[in-house]
């Protein structure tokens, strides 16, 4: 297979296979949206998930978030890791984004990029999902995988995402993004396959 067809065959496989790519992050609006995948960092989408119904009971909205005090929000956030630098970064950007956007998560990425606690990735992420602007959120994950699968030569997540933006029409980035999370946690794990077990692997890995 040349890189172009592991590539179709990626696509078409996980079509397939996730035809519906439902966002793992509870939310109901971008600024949970943007709250949650910071929580995410180092951290399951799972836990986010049992960590935020206290928190957004609390505050879902930045004007009541920035008048939570940072120890509260710590206690609540803790589970997830981290927290000392969480919860300081969620109360700092709730405030920013009263003070600077009108209390709204900016449709911007350099906007987002400017908030604490908000690299590119989570960028991606809720340009992609709050907002539909295509987006490919490259982390750990998805790096290991698109090495596996020979698709990138990038050494590191900001390559491979440079790459895959190539490699791939960009109306599929932002669920395939989601569809490539999905099928590592399945069935390509970083303990449960090693380039040569799964079926992807198996696929496009022939010699």
């Amino acid at each position: 297979m040349t890189k172009q067809e592991r590539a179709d065959y990626v696509v078409d496989r996980l079509e397939e296979l996730y035809p519906e790519t439902p966002i793992p992050l509870d939310h109901s609006d971008p600024f949970t949206l943007l709250i949650a995948v910071l929580l995410s960092a180092q951290c399951t989408d799972i836990r986010v998930n049992q960590v935020t119904p206290a928190l957004f009971e609390l505050a879902d909205n930045p004007a009541d978030m920035a008048k939570v005090p940072v120890e509260d929000i710590k206690a609540i956030i803790r589970p997830c890791g981290l927290s000392p630098r969480k919860s300081k970064a969620i109360s700092v950007l709730s405030q920013m984004l009263i003070d600077d956007h009108a209390g709204q998560v900016p449709a911007n990425f350099e906007a987002l990029e400017a908030l604490p606690g908000v690299g590119h990735k989570t960028a991606s992420v809720v340009m992609a999902q709050a907002f539909g602007v295509p987006a490919f959120p490259v982390d750990t994950h998805i790096h290991r995988l698109a090495q596996r699968w020979r698709l990138v030569p990038g050494k590191n997540v900001e390559q491979t995402e440079s790459y895959l933006k190539r490699l791939f029409p960009k109306e599929k980035w932002s669920k395939l993004h989601l569809q490539i999370i999905f099928y590592g946690r399945e069935f390509c794990s970083a303990r449960g396959c090693d380039g040569g077990i799964c079926e992807i692997c198996r696929t496009v890995n022939k010699r």
